[in-house]
């Protein structure tokens, strides 16, 4: 498990695909005040929920990196072959992909934050929102990405597939932002991020499972 997970951190990092989700979400920070003007109290009321879809799309950046290079090169056939199952192929690709963007993006929110001008208050709940709620995205991206290997157009279908599925996700995580954020809204994020985690590896697995079949 370790060892897969280190591959796809390796294959992350020569891919470049840990890169762009960061400068992704660091571009969405620089240019948003420019759209809604210098207004800090306006920033505050919204930057945290337009840093919250800056996440959302950075995780489906990789969706195209995820399974198919795997399942075109026989990866997937060969790790079948040596009895490793496909669960645990997803739960590895799923660690490997939250590790090669949650933390980064966790760490840029800093000087995302000071660029929207959000108080640290505001900074701290977005912290913990996407401490809470980075996994669940990394396990949306995944099972779509295992729904979508092969087929033509992987990266809009995947948009349109992800971006429904993600709005409790999106919803609860902009919530705790808001001048109305509190428990209810973190409890409510952890609880779908933690559903959607627990999930990902046998919906992934079935789905590279029937693609092979």
């Amino acid at each position: 498990m370790t060892a897969l997970v280190l591959r796809e951190l390796r294959l992350a990092a020569a891919a470049g695909s840990a890169l762009l989700p960061l400068v992704f979400f660091l571009l969405v920070a620089a240019l948003f005040p420019f759209a809604v003007g210098p207004d800090a109290p306006l920033l505050a009321r919204t930057g945290g929920g337009a840093l919250w879809m800056a996440a959302l799309l950075a995780a489906l950046l990789p969706v195209d990196r995820l399974v198919e290079p795997d399942r075109a090169a026989g990866v997937l056939d060969q790790l079948a072959v040596r009895g490793i199952s496909e669960e645990i192929v997803a739960a590895a690709k799923l660690a490997g992909h939250w590790l090669s963007f949650g933390p980064p993006l966790m760490l840029a929110a800093v000087p995302a934050a000071a660029l929207m001008k959000l108080p640290a208050d505001i900074l701290l709940r977005l912290e913990l929102g996407l401490l809470a709620g980075t996994p669940g995205l990394a396990a949306l991206t995944l099972i779509v990405a295992a729904l979508t290997a092969g087929l033509r157009g992987t990266g809009a279908l995947a948009g349109l597939l992800l971006l429904p599925l993600a709005v409790p996700l999106l919803i609860f995580g902009a919530g705790m932002t808001g001048e109305a954020g509190g428990p209810g809204a973190a409890k409510l994020l952890a609880a779908a991020s933690l559903l959607l985690v627990a999930l990902a590896p046998f919906a992934a697995g079935a789905a590279i499972r029937a693609a092979r079949d």
